[in-house]
């Protein structure tokens, strides 16, 4: 999912410059150009995923935990809080591509805990499918602000380890076309179904079975 060649040149607006923390317009200085903070993002989301990698390695940090609208709101914080104002905080605004906001707490908390129980109790649920749905779900509530794709992501990496048994550790590849890619999750919002989108996202092998 690569960006347009002129991206990295790109100013923020006046109306992304104000959600700005204090501390990122002291470091990033003015003018603030889209890559650079788009760089440290990047950076505090590779720390935060090494960080509950570990856990999840550690066995602190279990399918269980993962799956809870606690997790989701905590991941999200630590992602982007340190960046942006609204880092961890839930939607209040109607979107066209949403759930209401009302809806929001309730929805998140019931697609979870859907989630964890078909893992416990269907044979047929698998690992990759468990955390491509999960993203998929979460995209369609859209939670946040902003940061539910990158967030949801990242959750469904670590859901997807977590979930994982003895053999080959595997991940998602998410360097997938991006059209495709949104397209399947409109396809997702509208039948609730991700088999396509679970297909289309690749898996890697991260270490092999010993």
């Amino acid at each position: 999912m690569a960006f347009d060649p002129d991206y990295g040149q790109t100013l923020l607006s006046d109306e992304d410059h104000v959600g700005l923390t204090s501390e990122v317009r002291e470091l990033l200085g003015d003018p603030i150009l889209k890559a650079n903070l788009y760089d440290l993002e990047q950076l505090i989301q590779a720390q935060v995923a090494v960080e509950f990698v570990q856990e999840i390695l550690e066995g602190s940090l279990t399918l269980d935990d993962l799956l809870t609208d606690h997790f989701v709101r905590e991941l999200h914080r630590r992602m982007y809080a340190p960046v942006w104002t609204w880092g961890g905080r839930q939607r209040s605004r109607e979107t066209n591509i949403a759930v209401a906001p009302e809806q929001i707490t309730v929805m998140v908390r019931t697609s979870l805990d859907d989630l964890r129980f078909r893992w416990s109790q269907e044979d047929r649920v698998s690992a990759r499918s468990l955390g491509i749905t999960a993203h998929a779900e979460l995209v369609r509530i859209h939670p946040f602000v902003d940061g539910n794709g990158r967030a949801t992501r990242l959750l469904a990496d670590l859901v997807f380890l977590a979930a994982q048994g003895e053999g080959d550790v595997l991940a998602y590849d998410w360097n997938v076309d991006r059209d495709e890619y949104i397209g399947l999750l409109r396809e997702y919002d509208a039948t609730l179904d991700p088999g396509d989108l679970i297909e289309f996202v690749p898996v890697t092998i991260l270490r092999d079975a010993e």
